[in-house]
């Protein structure tokens, strides 16, 4: 017969929101049991955020060499172009995700939570059944916290497999492609593009949308815009992917001309949807909110002890989002009251240039806007990043001057989404910000700048 382990809390999924959600209830003395199919980390550490920013690094390195050895860049000159191993390249950033990896085993472990590595199917609410090496454990909890995350979106037209394939296998790719397609324009789609044009591929763009990035607005994208014209990306906007026709694929033009694109890889990028499959979403008769499991602000779902969090549950699909909820269950799980509502979750895309946004925008009503320009900026000059059109934008409410949105493109801004995040949560007016004295010479002083343009007293503009 087989033992039916009982522990007060039964985390499925260890991803950001998971791990965290079980390191946090460990800490708390809630005897917990954390399940998981792959690796710790989940997609963001094993085959998203952290392999693709690290990915990126090491492209933009690889051509700021190419530059060096075809033209001198402040002077310095390199007297042959760079060799590319894309197998180091690979090998270095599995090393990362490795270290990362056993750093949240070590976090689990020192929180004394059990780690089931296994594929866990649900007969019931509380009743879990996983599938390990050694046979079937049988696990039934007080309580149930689903974080199960994510998976990209397959279209029926473009199968995954072959040429056709999502992020994850183009972060693990033993060869660099000469050829290159991307369908879809967002930030994941993007930022691999961009990170493939540096390594010299040919990266072309489809996008059914009439522009890229269409969650951001276009003061915002121009900046990007401009680098993937200069660097001979092309983009085919208003477009539709018909599916592979022979070596490429066929895409509907914006003028309704069928073209074939040549390409030895067709990378689709159109989206994540929640994972609901597989583990017994049905035999849990939650109730559900479109393709997402509903949740009230608490993170509980319709089944009393039942908590979804994270990708599961809705907009915005992001890690940070998923652990905030993970930690924010776990104390109401050990009697603390608790609820997310966060006032503003910061979204950053890891392009060329970085875009951050928090917040409302500049179309929001009864709001001022000020901007200034990393064109007047003495850190971005000094770091060749003043001139791509980069910015930081605040947006306050005309009546008391509270700031309710900050958006920023350029180098490195994505360092700064805490400090524009932390602005916005406190409820911090503009004159809190024109009142700080920031160092010098930093980004961080386009925000005091575009606070002061706000006031009509900006100093370097």
């Amino acid at each position: 017969m087989t033992d039916i382990l009982r522990p007060r809390v039964l985390v499925v999924g260890g991803g950001p929101g998971g791990y965290v959600a079980a390191i946090r209830c460990g800490q708390l003395g809630l005897d917990t049991i954390l399940v998981e199919a792959s690796r710790l980390g989940g997609t963001c550490l094993i085959r998203g955020c952290i392999p693709s920013k690290a990915m990126i690094h090491a492209a933009s390195t690889f051509a700021t060499m190419s530059s060096a050895a075809s033209a001198p860049c402040f002077g310095i000159s390199l007297a042959s172009a760079p060799l590319l191993d894309m197998g180091g390249t690979i090998a270095w950033k599995e090393k990362i995700v490795d270290r990362l990896n056993g750093g949240v085993g070590a976090l689990l472990k020192r929180a004394k939570v059990k780690v089931i590595e296994g594929w866990g199917q649900f007969s019931d609410a509380k009743t879990c059944t996983v599938e390990t090496v050694d046979g079937a454990v049988v696990i039934q909890a007080d309580h149930v916290i689903l974080a199960t995350g994510s998976m990209p979106v397959e279209l029926p037209f473009l199968p995954f497999g072959g040429k056709v394939i999502s992020s994850t296998e183009a972060l693990s790719l033993p060869e660099l492609p000469k050829k290159l397609v991307v369908v879809g324009a967002g930030y994941i789609g993007l930022e691999l593009g961009i990170a493939f044009a540096k390594f010299g591929v040919e990266v072309t763009v489809v996008e059914a949308a009439d522009r890229i990035l269409p969650l951001y607005d276009g003061k915002l994208v121009e900046p990007v815009r401009r680098w993937l014209d200069k660097h001979g990306v092309a983009l085919l906007l208003g477009a539709k992917a018909l599916g592979e026709r022979g070596d490429g694929l066929a895409v509907e033009t914006a003028d309704h001309e069928q073209i074939v694109l040549p390409a030895d890889h067709i990378l689709v990028t159109v989206g994540r949807k929640p994972l609901t499959e597989g583990w017994g979403l049905a035999e849990m008769a939650l109730a559900m909110e479109g393709r997402f499991v509903k949740v009230d602000e608490r993170c509980a779902t319709s089944t009393t002890n039942v908590w979804a969090i994270g990708d599961l549950v809705g907009e915005p699909m992001l890690a940070h989002k998923a652990s905030a909820q993970g930690e924010m269950v776990a104390e109401i799980i050990a009697g603390k009251r608790r609820r997310f509502d966060p006032v503003a979750i910061p979204a950053v895309c890891f392009t060329e240039p970085e875009i951050v946004s928090v917040g409302l925008g500049p179309d929001a009503p009864d709001t001022v806007a000020g901007i200034f320009p990393f064109a007047a900026n003495g850190r971005a000059l000094s770091m060749e990043a003043g001139d791509e059109g980069g910015f930081v934008r605040v947006v306050a409410r005309a009546s008391d001057r509270q700031i309710v949105g900050i958006q920023a493109v350029g180098a490195h801004i994505s360092e700064l989404s805490a400090a524009f995040t932390t602005a916005i949560e406190m409820g911090a007016v503009v004159d809190d910000i024109t009142g700080i004295i920031h160092a010098h010479p930093t980004l961080g002083e386009a925000f005091h700048e575009a606070s002061l343009k706000i006031l009509g007293h900006a100093i370097h503009i």
